[in-house]
């Protein structure tokens, strides 16, 4: 079963905290996922930060550890330079001395924790030291509802070079474009409505982005790219 220290760890005196911590929830722990994004932690007394003392610790009884690092955007102004310069170093560090894992966002990391996590359990693990049944399930995120018309437009705007959506309104009245094709084939206002609204659908969903801030070009997220991939795979051959 999954443990922390916030969740698994008691009040106790007479050593370092991040010591206590090693003996009341790491030193029983088979398996260690280390999840970085901007910062490396504070120092203990012994290494960097206690995420870094818990893995190496893990690492010196020879029991497996899984270090992941996030890429996902992040505002400049709420970084700490001298953190992330730490976190860097350390990075790098990882790299000399195994195999790490990135990713760019929560779905990516899911399904890359899903299909990892199964092959380090097989490859390291026993089926008598496993029991299945005690194994916490961890399934993607479900895909976001989205009406049949948003969905057609997205699909469609995925297979655009470029990932462009162009949603113009002109004397001739309103154009929904991508991949060479305009969704709306005449100036019905309902018609009209229809691919409108699938477009500001997208949008809310973090499925697309509109990078000039006028409404009017919008281009396919990574979200977006996932998403279509996973409708995809959903339809049937």
């Amino acid at each position: 079963m999954p443990v922390c220290w916030e969740t698994h760890s008691s009040p106790e005196m007479g050593d370092r905290p991040q010591a206590i911590v090693n003996r009341q929830v790491l030193s029983d722990s088979d398996l260690l996922i280390a999840v970085f994004w901007t910062r490396l932690g504070s120092p203990t007394g012994e290494a960097q930060s206690g995420t870094v003392e818990e893995i190496e610790e893990h690492r010196r009884a020879g029991k497996p550890a899984m270090i992941y690092f996030s890429s996902a955007p992040v505002l400049p102004d709420s970084v700490d330079s001298g953190q992330y310069q730490a976190l860097k170093t350390f990075k790098d560090s990882c790299r000399k001395r195994g195999l790490i894992e990135e990713y760019e966002n929560l779905s990516q990391f899911r399904e890359k924790l899903v299909r990892q996590l199964a092959q380090t359990i097989i490859r390291n693990f026993t089926a008598d030291e496993v029991n299945l049944a005690d194994l916490p399930v961890i399934r993607p995120d479900p895909i976001p509802s989205i009406s049949s018309a948003a969905r057609e437009l997205l699909l469609e705007a995925t297979q655009d070079t470029n990932g462009v959506i162009m949603r113009l309104q002109t004397h001739g009245g309103t154009s929904v474009v991508t991949h060479g094709r305009n969704f709306v084939s005449s100036s019905d206002a309902r018609e009209t409505a229809r691919w409108r609204s699938a477009v500001d659908e997208l949008y809310r969903q973090d499925m697309i982005e509109d990078r000039t801030g006028k409404g009017e070009v919008f281009f396919v997220t990574d979200q977006g790219y996932i998403i279509a991939d996973r409708l995809r795979d959903q339809s049937p051959a």
